[in-house]
C-alpha cells in the first residue's frame, strides 16, 4: 500500500500566505522587467487545439525564437516538425501525450503514444494523472502508470499534470503531487487548460509546499509548472513571489520552473520593450 502524507493547512490558510507573500518585494530580481524577462524564458509556448495544423506549429516555433522561451507544448504529431524548425536553437519540444487531456485510456495507448512522441524528438513529455482513480484513492494503479509513462520517456523529461482543477481541495493536491514525483516526475504541472479551472496561485503554492516538504526528504529538485489561466504581467509576478518565498534560488530557473501558456508570452514581451 503507498502511503501518502495529509497535507497541515487549510484552505483558508493557503489563503492567508498568498495575501501576506502578495504584499512582498520581489528578493531576488532587481526590477519588475528583469522579473518578467525571466518569466518569458521559463514559457512552454504552447498550442494544443483541435485546428493545429502545420501553418500555426511554424508561426508557434518563431514565436518562441523570437520570445526565447524556455520550450513549445504541441500535440505528438507535431514534435518532428517543430524539433526541426528549432533544431538551432536551445528551445526543447515538449508535447503532450498518455490520453491528454482527460487521461481515460488504458495504460498500453497511453504507453504507445508517449513513445510515439519520444521517437518524434520530444525533450518532454507532459502526462496527465487519471483522476478517477486518484479521487476513488487507488493510488497505487496512478503510481504504477506514471511509472510506466516515465519508462516510456527514455531520456526525455516528464512532466505529471494533476489537474488541480478537479481535485477539489488542498490534501488531494498535496498528495496527488507527493505521489507523482515519488513515481518519478521531473515536474509536476498544475493543469491541461482544458477545463474551467486551472492554474491558481493556491494549487500552485501546495505543490511547492510539497516540493519543499520532498526534497527535505529525498534531496532531489523536481520542477514545477503552473499552466492554463496565467494571462497577465501581475498575475505573473505572483507566482513568482510565491515561488521565491518557499523554495530556494535553485528553483529560479528553467530548468525547474516552467509556465504554460499560449497568450502570455506576448503579453511579457510587449512589456519589457516598452
Amino acid at each position: 500500500m503507498i502511503s501518502l502524507p495529509s497535507y497541515t493547512h487549510s484552505l483558508s490558510e493557503v489563503q492567508a500566505r498568498i495575501e501576506e507573500i502578495k504584499n512582498k518585494s520581489l528578493r531576488n530580481f532587481s526590477s519588475e522587467k528583469e522579473a518578467i524577462r525571466f518569466a518569458l524564458h521559463c514559457i512552454d509556448l504552447t498550442t494544443l487545439e483541435g485546428n493545429d495544423d502545420v501553418k500555426k506549429i511554424e508561426q508557434l516555433c518563431a514565436n518562441a525564437a523570437l520570445y526565447q522561451t524556455a520550450a513549445v507544448c504541441v500535440y505528438p504529431v507535431f514534435v518532428k516538425q517543430a524539433k526541426q524548425l528549432l533544431q538551432n536553437t536551445s528551445i526543447k519540444v515538449a508535447s503532450v501525450a498518455g490520453a491528454f487531456p482527460h487521461g481515460q485510456s488504458p495504460i498500453a495507448i497511453k504507453v504507445a503514444e508517449v513513445e510515439y512522441a519520444v521517437t518524434q524528438g520530444a525533450d518532454e513529455i507532459d502526462m496527465v494523472i487519471s483522476r478517477g482513480l486518484f479521487l476513488e484513492e487507488k493510488y497505487e494503479v496512478v503510481f504504477d502508470e506514471i511509472v510506466a509513462i516515465k519508462k516510456a520517456c527514455g531520456e526525455a523529461h516528464l512532466k505529471v499534470i494533476l489537474e488541480t482543477g478537479e481535485l477539489i481541495n488542498p490534501d488531494y493536491i498535496f498528495k496527488a503531487s507527493m505521489l507523482a514525483m515519488h513515481a518519478g516526475a521531473n515536474f509536476i504541472k498544475t493543469s491541461t487548460g482544458k477545463i474551467a479551472i486551472n492554474s491558481t496561485p493556491e494549487a500552485f503554492l501546495v505543490m511547492v509546499d510539497a516540493i519543499y516538504q520532498f526534497y527535505n526528504e529525498t534531496k532531489r529538485e523536481i520542477g514545477i509548472k503552473p499552466a492554463g489561466g496565467i494571462i497577465d504581467v501581475n498575475t505573473t509576478l505572483l507566482y513568482l513571489k510565491l515561488l521565491e518565498n518557499t523554495l530556494n534560488i535553485n528553483w529560479l530557473s528553467n530548468v525547474f520552473f516552467r509556465i504554460g501558456a499560449s497568450r502570455l508570452a506576448s503579453h511579457l514581451y510587449h512589456f519589457i520593450e516598452n
